[in-house]
């Protein structure tokens, strides 16, 4: 026996395929509605986590520049006290400048030189004198820039033939000059040379007995 169907089969599957499509879609779409959701979370999350921590290293960098401007107060408070300090000290130092001054010139002031002249305007000393010859000058020059505890930095400023008159028909010739020397502080002191007694070194300064100035005499 034959048996026909006259139902809308196709209008059936058809529909049946679209029901099916759609839920598919549906499907899709929440599935793509929780994926976005779940992401969403994660990264309001990630970005609540860091915002917590930029906020806390805002707070600690904060401390930090509290803690910076701090130091650099004391720093500056330390700065000032040292300046004060070494004030103090060159004062100190400066008040027995004169004696270091003439002690030392006395020691280190060559046979056939004697000053004229001295002006001392803080750590310049401009020394004006007269010596036997150019050779005498420059043995004083040595004496003030190597051998000396005191001084430094010597320089010749001026030397000038002369003459001295002896008697009536005695004229010697002579070198007057001009020199300019550091004088030091304690706190600038240089090595001691072996030549210089201990007693010198510590800035006591020793009885000089105090002779009018040679006669020059040729060299």
């Amino acid at each position: 026996m034959i048996l026909i169907n006259l139902l809308p089969h196709r209008e059936i599957a058809r529909k049946r395929r679209k029901d099916m499509f759609n839920a598919g879609l549906g499907a899709a779409a929440l599935a793509g509605g929780l994926l976005a959701g779940v992401a969403f979370l994660w990264i309001h999350n990630q970005t609540s986590q860091q915002q917590d921590r930029n906020l806390t290293l805002t707070n600690e960098i904060k401390k930090f520049d509290a803690q910076i401007k701090d130091i650099a107060g004391l720093e500056a408070e330390i700065a000032a006290l040292k300046a004060r300090q070494q004030a103090v000290e060159d004062l100190q130092s400066d008040r027995n400048m004169p004696v270091y001054l003439l002690t030392e010139l006395v020691t280190q002031l060559p046979e056939g030189v004697y000053v004229t002249n001295m002006v001392q305007t803080g750590q310049s000393v401009t020394l004006k004198g007269v010596a036997q010859s150019n050779e005498r000058v420059s043995e004083l020059l040595r004496n003030l820039g190597g051998r000396s505890v005191w001084f430094d930095k010597p320089e010749l400023v001026e030397i000038v033939a002369g003459s001295v008159s002896l008697g009536a028909r005695d004229q010697r010739r002579v070198s007057n000059f001009t020199v300019r020397v550091k004088l030091l502080r304690a706190s600038e002191a240089k090595t001691v040379p072996t030549t210089v007694s201990a007693a010198d070194a510590s800035g006591v300064a020793k009885p000089v007995a105090v002779a009018s100035a040679p006669t020059p005499v040729a060299n």
